[in-house]
């Protein structure tokens, strides 16, 4: 076991005071009222400990649904530039977002996001890197694999439904269709980095995650 799982701690950083007020002023009336929002799943959210929260990606709507539907912060990477917009940039800080340089290699980005996992925090990450029109994962990364198998945190397989529908690419305008995440079983850490086992681990994800999506829109 490498020095990098040993040194994880348990405690999850409680969230903020702005994290509170943007998930029960802004995300809770959109997802729940708009969207009509509702999430099924929760006894498999590891509730202490870093955890990688994977999930597919049809719009910009993901990242705050998966905040506020986990029932615990979620941190994701956001453009830098986000950061250095005014009053914008200390409301996602204060979120658990932290910055990517524009060019930065993908070895930066992952060692900042083993950073916040060795805080503790859920890091998330969508599997195939950027919107899919189609709502699905298509073209899986081994990107949270490896996440899993630097530090040792469980991955956390979420399907997000809909919401490719309500705000993909190429809409300007949000459909006010209903939206649900539905929450699958953790999935254990590759037991080492090398490509096979990612590749593994990454396509059981894939799996799972379009298995949840084939179920359809389910009662609360």
């Amino acid at each position: 076991m490498s020095g990098t799982r040993s040194a994880l701690v348990t405690k999850t950083p409680k969230p903020s005071l702005t994290y509170q007020l943007v998930s029960s002023l802004l995300v809770f009336p959109v997802f729940r009222g708009l969207f009509r929002g509702s999430c099924r799943g929760h006894e498999h959210v590891p509730r202490e400990g870093p955890l990688v929260v994977v999930a597919n990606h049809g719009s910009h709507l993901d990242p705050p649904l998966l905040g506020h539907a986990l029932g615990r912060p979620v941190a994701f990477m956001a453009k830098a530039e986000l950061f250095e917009v005014p009053i914008l940039g200390s409301i996602i800080r204060a979120c658990g977002a932290y910055p990517v340089r524009r060019g930065a290699s993908d070895r930066d980005a992952i060692r900042t996001a083993t950073a916040k996992l060795e805080e503790g925090w859920a890091t998330g990450v969508f599997l195939d890197g950027t919107r899919q029109a189609d709502g699905r994962v298509n073209q899986p990364l081994p990107g949270a694999a490896l996440l899993a198998a630097r530090s040792g945190a469980p991955l956390l397989p979420v399907a997000i439904l809909n919401s490719h529908r309500a705000l993909g690419s190429g809409h300007s305008l949000p459909r006010l269709v209903p939206i649900q995440l539905r929450i699958g079983e953790p999935v254990p850490a590759p037991s080492g980095r090398r490509r096979a086992d990612l590749d593994a681990t990454t396509a059981e994800l894939q799996r799972r995650i379009n298995s949840l999506l084939d179920q359809g829109l389910l009662r609360p």
